[in-house]
């Protein structure tokens, strides 16, 4: 029992020191979003290249210049979907991310060709797919803090800034209630397995986290609607594709885990694991929530 408490405390003493992080690097201002989740974008990598390794150990055998060179290049991604507030000694970091990401795309392989020992594609196809995993949703998670505008309403004064911090907040709001009522749903009626891949998931839970998430943000976005011009019916569907497609998202890295035959990705966290473990399931939402803004309220 003792050792349960001390769990306990533990845990709880992580999660209130991530949401206090969490939420300074949200609301504080532009920079403090970019510099959380810049760290959150190299945690992430760190613990990819980790996973790959045990699950294929020919990637421990890439090249320094590789192993962080990607990781740069990576956040090149973020730094080309900052707008014009993000700026240094009058250059725009939007556009060192589009010259350093051409940089990158021209010396990575000719560095890799020489200094590998041996080319092997698979693993310049693993670097790929982390990009793709990784970088790119931190790169959308920017561009919906950095260049969504609400619609304008007459008579109604809205501040662009409180508005942009309001999306990507909602989106990982979402996920968080998704995981919670998911749980707390699951813990108490849940019976019937969703997936191989993480034993502990229920239909029940699933399906009740997702039916209590889009029904809390539709109760929140009810109150932002009047001001922002949007209907709540885009909360709705916004909270949908979090609850779904976050749920997929956990599922992945578990299997990437389950794959590298270990039980967290990493340890950052204590009793909570580490950054994939954290924001897998907002890694795989963000672009489909992108999406959705970009065909729906753009």
């Amino acid at each position: 029992m003792a050792l349960n408490v001390k769990t306990l405390k533990t845990r709880s003493l992580t999660a209130a020191v991530f949401v206090v992080v969490m939420l300074t690097g949200l609301l504080w201002n532009h920079w403090s979003f970019f510099v959380l989740f810049s760290i959150v974008h190299f945690g992430c990598w760190a613990e990819y290249q980790k996973l790959i390794g045990l699950i294929d150990p020919d990637y421990t055998t890439i090249t320094p210049f590789h192993k962080y060179g990607v990781k740069l290049a990576g956040w090149c991604v973020m730094l080309y979907f900052t707008n014009d507030q993000f700026s240094i000694f009058g250059l725009p970091l939007h556009e060192i991310g589009w010259f350093l990401g051409l940089l990158f795309i021209f010396i990575l392989p000719i560095v890799e060709l020489l200094f590998a020992k041996e080319i092997k594609p698979k693993n310049i196809g693993y670097s790929a797919l982390g990009l793709v995993y990784i970088s790119l949703s931190w790169g959308l998670m920017m561009d919906l803090r950095c260049s969504f505008i609400p619609q304008s309403r007459e008579g109604v004064l809205i501040n662009p800034d409180s508005w942009q911090k309001l999306m990507p907040i909602a989106l990982i709001v979402s996920i968080w209630i998704n995981d919670t009522m998911a749980y707390i749903v699951g813990s108490l009626i849940g019976k019937t397995p969703f997936s191989k891949i993480s034993p502990k998931k229920t239909w029940e839970g699933t399906i009740g986290g997702a039916i209590l998430c889009v029904v809390v943000i539709a109760l929140l976005g009810n109150f932002t609607a009047p001001a922002y011009g949007h209907s709540v019916i885009h909360w709705i569907f916004i909270a949908a594709i979090a609850a779904v497609v976050g749920t997929g998202g956990d599922l992945l890295e578990s299997k990437l885990k389950r794959v590298a035959n270990v039980k967290d990705s990493g340890h950052i966290m204590p009793g909570h694991g580490g950054f994939l473990d954290r924001f897998d399931s907002l890694l795989l939402a963000i672009p489909f929530v992108w999406l959705y803004i970009q065909l729906a309220l753009k």
